[in-house]
């Protein structure tokens, strides 16, 4: 029979000793060996007529090492099973007797996961953002659409903002060319940092047909390494200089933005639908973030290790993405990964709790629905359903999104809700960028949202 001795090393931290029998062990290994002598091909014999002794002289070693791991891996199961343990992860194994004639005995070192008492829900306050799209709103999102679409027209004068430059351009390091050197029918509009800053310096003023010679220096943190940091001479030949003009508000205006009958009226209606559809995720965002950053606060708990260090490489790792790392090995471990770590495992085992202990789930209605949802969103829906329902990660991310938004459902009825009266621009950004400038999006009046069947988003209350 096997024995279990557990311990209580810190914390969430547990030692689980566990010896099994070395008959069960041996009894294990013969049965391996006869069922590995019906089919085991040996020089000298026919196809499973090898003596037993031989099968164990020449396979014996191997079949007892896959053994004793497949022993260590279900006997750990069996002894946290029966002593009503939840490990947070894997467990590190630590060998103490694993000889031919003894006892297996080893040590699993792990954490657990936390016991979780969440806080009535009452306790929480949230601001609800009030606000709702005006005229003037609408105005101004068909204006910033209009910037959207601009017209170029050439004209003979000097370059300046706002124009866009057409030319051709040749650019040499130390006299020679490079990988993507020439390029031909550059296309840039002065005033937008679309370019290196010495190269739009060199445009301004620039009129068709003339030739000028740049200098410059490509960035330290250019993505070819090649030429980071590298004084580089770029030989440009101006083919255009085009103005710079706002559409008509007219049916050719209508049309780029899916809106063939009913002209202004009907692309008023539709921005206006589409703009109340964005207030409406803002709304719910913000709300959604207060509540999730009320719950972690009123809810500290102990975390385990193993599932923060997860979280930190999941970070890591889009960042990667993002910077376009191949190999997240590479980025150096940042502080700055802790905090949002700490924050994904709270949540997550926080949101679990209170599903669990309400009796919510992700139930078929709901998940049926978003899956309706996201497949809305591509030219043929019934085809990227069927994607979706192939796609056995994807259809979990829905399960676990719907679930996370039945638990926000759940809190939001009994938190304390307050409204702020709030504009539409001032809670959407709409107008303006990080830099202080127009914002460059656009709202298309039919716009279909993009999602990947192969990638629903983590949310960051799903970490664990």
């Amino acid at each position: 029979m096997m024995q279990v001795s557990l311990s209580d090393t810190g914390g969430l931290s547990r030692r689980l000793e566990v010896a099994v029998p070395a008959t069960e062990v041996a009894r294990e290994v013969q049965q391996r060996l006869k069922r590995l002598s019906r089919t085991a091909r040996l020089k000298g014999f026919r196809p499973g007529k090898a003596p037993l002794t031989v099968i164990a002289k020449q396979f014996g070693d191997q079949v007892r090492a896959e053994v004793l791991s497949d022993l260590v891996r279900s006997s750990f199961a069996q002894a946290v099973s029966e002593q009503k343990l939840r490990p947070a992860g894997g467990p590190r194994i630590e060998p103490i007797a694993m000889g031919p004639e003894t006892d297996l005995k080893y040590a699993a070192h792990f954490e657990v996961l936390p016991e979780i008492r969440v806080n009535p829900p009452e306790r929480l306050a949230i601001e609800r953002p009030a606000s709702s799209v005006e005229e003037t709103d609408v105005d101004a999102m068909i204006e910033n659409m209009r910037a959207q679409r601009p017209v170029f027209t050439p004209v003979d004068r000097e370059a300046r903002d706002t124009d866009r430059v057409v030319f051709d351009y040749k650019a040499r390091i130390g006299g020679k060319p490079f990988e993507g050197s020439d390029l031909t029918d550059v296309r840039i509009v002065l005033g937008t940092r679309q370019a290196m800053p010495e190269l739009e310096a060199g445009l301004r003023g620039v009129r068709a047909g003339e030739q000028r010679i740049v200098h410059a220096v490509f960035a330290a943190a250019h993505p070819n390494k090649k030429l980071a940091g590298q004084s580089a001479e770029l030989h440009l030949s101006i083919k255009a200089v085009e103005e710079h003009s706002l559409p008509a508000v007219d049916d050719e205006f209508f049309r780029t933005y899916g809106v063939e009958q009913g002209g202004l009226a009907e692309m008023r209606a539709e921005v206006r639908k589409s703009m109340e559809r964005e207030l409406a995720e803002v709304i719910r965002g913000r709300v959604r973030a207060q509540l999730l950053d009320a719950l972690y606060r009123d809810n500290p708990i102990e975390l385990p290790r193993a599932l923060i260090e997860e979280q930190v490489q999941e970070l890591q790792l889009d960042t990667a993405r993002r910077l376009g790392i191949r190999d997240a090995s590479l980025l150096p471990r940042h502080e700055s990964f802790e905090e949002p770590a700490r924050r994904r495992v709270a949540l997550g085992l926080l949101m679990s709790q209170i599903a669990q202990s309400q009796g919510l789930k992700a139930d078929r209605e709901r998940v049926a629905a978003r899956l309706t949802d996201l497949a809305e969103g591509y030219p043929d829906p019934e085809e990227a359903r069927r994607a979706y329902l192939r796609n056995p990660q994807a259809m979990r991310s829905i399960e676990s999104a719907v679930l996370e938004e039945r638990v926000v459902d759940f809190l939001l009825e009994r938190a304390r809700v307050t409204e702020r009266r709030t504009s539409f621009s001032e809670l959407t950004g709409f107008g303006r960028s990080p830099a202080g400038e127009d914002a460059p999006h656009q709202h298309e009046p039919r716009h279909d949202p993009q999602h990947d069947p192969q990638h629903e988003p983590q949310d960051e209350a799903s970490g664990t």
